[in-house]
Order: structure tokens, then sequence, then C-alpha cells
């Protein structure tokens, strides 16, 4: 099959608003946290409920956003007016002070409550607007921009993102003060801006991929369409998909949230960064090569290699403890990690009914985020209930991360061989 070729201006936009649109999420998914326990004193249950109610925000608005887009037929206007009121968002939590607070709310028994409250709603208004310029119709009109020649080369770009907006963030702030209120207001306001910037620029960068929208009149019955057990049946290979995706996300999400506290609490790595950074970066370079296994040998070939490398470093992980076998173990986890997102996304997209991609984009954030952020942490919180704990120099308590951690992301990877099943085996050739 011939490959189609893209424009040097889709792959442009793709890593931008690829990476920017990660390095907001890095904000969300891991500064707000810090932000509200080390500015407000949160504690484990306001930060939990936060999680929690951002990621329903994210899903609901994936549902709702993406079959509008479908409705409507336009991708590059959500993407571009989300992106930039998705930078505004973010531009407020600056102005959320405690000094600030005080003045405006005099009354209050304590601005730190306060100051609790007002970041969990921002924090559900700024993940409207980001779920719906990049979980809804970014990712729909990257389906809509490739086909089934060149997804997995795009695939590979966009899910190395995300661990790469993390060196961006972490190595861009690394010097900030985090206990002072300026610290934060220098981190939002420089990663707001950015958003902003890329979201007007978004309008002479993207492309606006053709969508015939002619079936899609209907709303409110585009938002269930993706529900219906006849479209489920007739598109199994979507969610069949799917279920494996969720089963492999729940995998990632046992050991994802307390990975940097096993190296440097755990392991006692306090130079950490340099396992993880280079790890990173090669996992990045082999993932963004990855991806064309994809678009020549199909998904039965790309996927298996994929999971090996992903259980090959849990088992590293698991039985090892010298900083040299870990990195070994981070980078092959790493590149089973990232170039399974991308062989899932590739084949999620080439199996999304054309035309209808923002209908599908609801699906996809439930059984790639949703499921797999719920599921997956409480498996790993149970893992380490009984793990040893250490006293801090405040007379505070803190466990120990340990490598159970890996055990039971390996045991649910070998599930997503079960789910497998109907994707890869061959078909039985019937003889006349």
């Amino acid at each position: 099959m011939h490959k189609t070729k893209l424009s040097r201006k889709f792959w442009l936009a793709l890593v931008i608003f690829s990476l920017v649109g990660q390095v907001a999420w890095v904000v969300e998914n891991m500064y707000l946290n810090v932000f509200i326990y080390k500015m407000f004193q949160a504690d484990a249950k306001s930060i939990s409920f936060m999680v929690a109610a951002s990621a329903v925000s994210a899903t609901v608005t994936t549902i709702f956003v993406g079959a509008l887009s479908d409705k409507i037929g336009k991708r590059k206007l959500f993407i571009c007016a989300g992106y930039i009121l998705w930078g505004v968002s973010i531009l407020c939590f600056g102005l959320i002070r405690t000094d600030v607070l005080k003045g405006l709310f005099p009354h209050a028994v304590s601005a730190a409550s306060v100051g609790v409250t007002l970041v969990i709603i921002l924090d559900c208004v700024m993940t409207f607007f980001g779920s719906a310029a990049n979980d809804a119709c970014f990712n729909a009109w990257l389906t809509d921009s490739t086909d089934q020649t060149n997804r997995g080369s795009a695939e590979g770009i966009n899910a190395m993102m995300p661990l790469l907006a993390i060196l961006v963030v972490f190595g861009g702030f690394m010097g900030l003060n985090q206990d002072l209120p300026e610290s934060w207001t220098v981190i939002f306001s420089v990663i707001g801006g950015g958003v902003l910037v890329m979201g007007i620029l978004g309008f002479f960068l993207i492309e606006e991929p053709p969508v015939n929208n002619a079936e899609n009149t209907h709303y409110f019955k585009n938002l269930i369409y993706g529900f219906r057990p006849k479209v489920i049946r007739e598109h199994p290979k979507y969610y069949l998909t799917l279920l494996a995706y969720a089963v492999f996300g729940i995998s990632i999400n046992i050991f994802m949230p307390y990975l940097i506290l096993y190296y440097e609490k755990g392991l006692g790595m306090t130079d950490y960064v340099l396992v993880f950074a280079p790890a990173i970066l090669l996992a990045a370079v082999f993932t963004a090569l990855y991806g064309r296994v994809y678009d020549r040998k199909g998904f039965r070939v790309a996927v298996l290699p994929a999971m090996g490398l992903l259980i090959a470093g849990y088992g590293v992980l698991y039985f090892t403890r010298q900083t040299a076998t870990v990195f070994i173990g981070t980078v092959l986890m790493l590149c089973g990690y990232l170039s399974g997102m991308a062989v899932f996304g590739a084949m999620l997209r080439d199996h999304t009914p054309q035309n209808k991609a923002g209908m599908f984009q609801g699906q996809r954030i439930i059984g790639q985020v949703l499921l797999p952020g719920v599921i997956g942490p409480a498996i790993g919180a149970a893992v380490l209930q009984g793990a040893q704990v250490i006293r801090n120099s405040d007379g505070t308590e803190s466990f120990l991360p340990n490598a159970r951690i890996f055990a039971a992301a390996l045991a649910v990877a070998l599930l997503v061989f079960v789910a497998l099943i109907p994707l890869v085996k061959k078909p039985v050739k019937v003889s006349e």
C-alpha cells in the first residue's frame, strides 16, 4: 500500500499542539496537587476529590464537545479557541494567592480553605477547555488528517509527548522554590501564556481536514451513538482494541503515580533524574521510529513486541536495585509503554468510522483515561498497604513505595494478551 505523504505544516502542528497540550496536562495532573498542598495546606481528601472531579469533567466534556465538532464539521475552530481559553484559565491560577484571598474575603474563616475550593473549581473549568480542545477535537483532527498508511508514524510522535512534557516542565522549573507563591505565579504565567499563544498560532498552522457532517445533524443522537449496542456490533475491532487499551492503561497506572517516589524514597536515588530523563529521551526516539512498524506490518506484528518490552521492563525493575540495572529496566518499560500507546492509538484511529471521529473520542477517553486512572492507582494503593513507614524530620510519617507495584503491573499486563486474542489471531481459512 502506497503511503500517503503528510505535509510539513501537518507535522509542525502535530508536534507543537501535542507537546504544548501535554505540558498543560502535566500542570493539571502533577503540579496542581503540589500547588494546593504547599500554598493552602490541602489534605489528601481534597486532593483526591480534585483529581476525581477533573477526571469526570474531562470525560463528560469529551463526549459532548466531540459530538458537537462532528455536527458542525469543524475541528480547527474548537482547537484554537479551546487552547486560547485553556491558556487563560491556567493564567488565572496565578491570581489564587493567600494575600489576594484575604483581601477579597476578609470575613472568611480560612483563606486556605477558600483557596482549595477555588482551585478545585478552576481546575474543572480548565479541564473543560483543555478536554474540549485537546481530548475531543485535537484527537479527532489527528484521526481525520491521517489514514491507514501513516497513522502509526503520526501516533508515534503523539504518544511520546506526555513524557517529553514532563521533562519540559520539570526541567524548566526545577530551579524555582515551590514554597514561594511568586514561583507559582511564574509557572502559571509561562505555561498559560504559552498555551494561549499556540491557540492563536493554530489559526495559521492547522489545516482543516474535510469532514462530511451530512449524517451528523442530530446532536443528541450523536451523543449516544458510540454507546449503542448496534454500533458496538458493527465496529467490534474498535471496542476490542479499546478494551485491551484500557487493561494496558490500568497496568501503567498501577505504578506510574508512585514511580518518582519509588526512585527517590524506595531506592534512595537522590539523582533519579539522571536515570529517568535519559530513559525518557531514548524511549521517545524509539517510539517515534517504532510507529513505522505499525504502518508497514500492522497491529498484530507491532503490538506483541511492545508488550514484550513492557513486561521485560517490569521484570528488571522488580528484581533489581542497582542504578545501572534500574536504568535498563526503566528504558525497557518506557519503550514498551510509549510504543504500546502508539500502536493502540493508531489501531483505534484506523477503526474509527469516517466522519464520526468526534463522537468516538468520549469512548476513547473512558478506556484510555477514566478507567485506568480510577482502577490502576487503586490497585497500586492496595498493593502498597503495609509498606514500610518512615518518620520525617517534622514528626510526620510517610510510606515507602516498593517493587511490588511492578509485580502487580506485570500481572495485569499479562491480561492484555487475553484481551488481544480476538485482535491478533489469524482468520481461519475455510476450504471450498
